[in-house]
């Protein structure tokens, strides 16, 4: 396809709902799934829904395989750093590579290191040498866990950007909150899907099956036309970094939601880090894999909701409502710390899922929407080191749950993330007043 992707992006603007158009649910439904109509970002969807298939289904088969392996949430920690600090040093890089360079290249190429690196821990599974019979094995998920992060903070910043690239100004929400959507609905899919491999198969099982959806995005992508590279491509890739955080710092919008989505990552993620020992503990859930994958399944349901009801909204408030969000989060978050009982933390999964999901899109949106295009893939690297910033969390959380357990943990970092949300929608005007 040699059509760039700004023909097909005026195209699907001006193929908009006509004013008086349908209402009830038909009016809705068109609305909702505004951006399917652009070809272009059905085939970048189509290619997403590999990635979000691998990225779940490792969400629960990674963090379950080391703590089985190694029964340590220090391990867990030390994963989560693992896959951080490439990602720290290299999105920002990576950033700066997707204003330089054509998005799609980008993609493809870390795409093709992620399956090699899939494939690598295949088959140290399939000759058993990654096994709790090796309790020396955990090593090979730290390193595949370092390679994977090196790669996600390439790609990532251009997975996101691209987005802008494809559809226009007034679908982008839309578009981003169903790209929610489907990561969401994946994580109903995909660690159920998992947690039923572990039990009846065995973990082998579960990253074949990842290499395969990792393959399967890669051809998707493929098919996207290229767009031309409208940055200055002048100067170094250090440059262009420090041009990028020049021109952040001089947006104080963007600036604030960027420094609010990062704590609250912070703050937020050691949950999925750490889910292992809620289930693997006799004194708190203590349940089978089937059942871990239930629980992120649920997490997906509520996150699921909360992308609809975005990719339905307009463009109003949305600062106001990614501050409720994260404020939701936080208060379900310490609800799930503490609960011993099992449906009460499916019901609390679910809530976590919503808030998450909520308080993740309106990020992205908010930083794309107020970011000129020339500098959104540095940007959009900058919102990206927020979930690498975010593992440093897990990493420190998982330190602690060694000293004083997982529920005290996990429970203090929430509560300091509602501590943390409520103080920003009382003295962030600038945050909560965002349209």
């Amino acid at each position: 396809m040699n059509n760039n992707l700004d023909q097909f992006r005026d195209k699907a603007d001006n193929a908009g709902l006509p004013a008086g158009g349908p209402g009830g649910l038909a009016g809705w439904s068109q609305k909702a799934f505004a951006s399917f109509k652009n070809p272009v970002y059905r085939l970048y969807y189509l290619s997403m829904v590999g990635h979000w298939s691998s990225m779940n289904m490792q969400m629960l088969a990674r963090n379950l395989l080391a703590y089985r392996i190694s029964t340590s949430g220090a391990i867990l920690g030390v994963l989560a750093l693992a896959g951080a600090i490439p990602m720290i040093l290299l999105t920002l890089p990576g950033g700066a590579v997707a204003d330089r360079f054509q998005k799609k290249t980008v993609i493809q190429i870390c795409q093709i290191a992620s399956i090699v690196v899939s494939l690598a821990t295949t088959l140290a599974l399939v000759f058993d040498y990654l096994s709790p019979e090796h309790p020396e094995s955990w090593w090979v998920l730290v390193v595949s866990g370092v390679l994977q992060g090196a790669i996600m903070g390439f790609m990532m910043p251009s997975r996101a950007a691209i987005i802008s690239e494809i559809v226009p100004p007034k679908h982008l929400m839309n578009a981003i909150s169903l790209n929610n959507l489907g990561m969401n609905l994946f994580r109903i899919i995909s660690p159920a899907l998992a947690g039923f491999l572990v039990d009846v198969i065995d973990f082998w099982a579960v990253y074949a099956i990842m290499t395969a959806m990792i393959i399967m995005s890669w051809v998707f992508i493929l098919f996207v036309p290229a767009n031309p590279v409208k940055a200055n491509v002048g100067g170094s890739s250090l440059n262009d970094v420090i041009e990028g955080w020049r021109y952040l710092r001089g947006e104080k919008t963007m600036f604030y939601v960027l420094l609010f989505t990062a704590a609250a990552t912070i703050l937020g993620a050691p949950y999925t880090q750490l889910l292992p020992m809620f289930t693997e503990d006799p004194d708190i859930l203590n349940v089978s894999a089937t059942s871990m994958g239930l629980l992120i399944m649920v997490s997906g349901i509520g996150a699921m909701i909360g992308s609809l009801i975005l990719a339905s909204l307009s463009n109003r408030k949305r600062g106001l409502l990614m501050l409720l969000a994260s404020l939701l989060m936080g208060v379900a978050l310490v609800g799930f710390s503490f609960s011993k009982m099992w449906y009460l933390s499916l019901l609390l999964s679910a809530v976590i899922g919503l808030g998450s999901s909520g308080q993740m899109a309106l990020g992205n949106s908010l930083i794309q929407y107020y970011s000129e295009a020339a500098f959104r893939g540095r940007v959009m690297s900058f919102f990206m080191l927020g979930f690498g910033v975010g593992s440093l969390g897990a990493f420190f959380a998982g330190f602690l749950a060694e000293g004083v357990g997982v529920q005290w943990s996990v429970g203090s970092l929430s509560i300091l993330l509602v501590i943390f949300t409520i103080l920003a929608m009382a003295f962030s005007p600038r945050i909560r007043k965002l349209d």
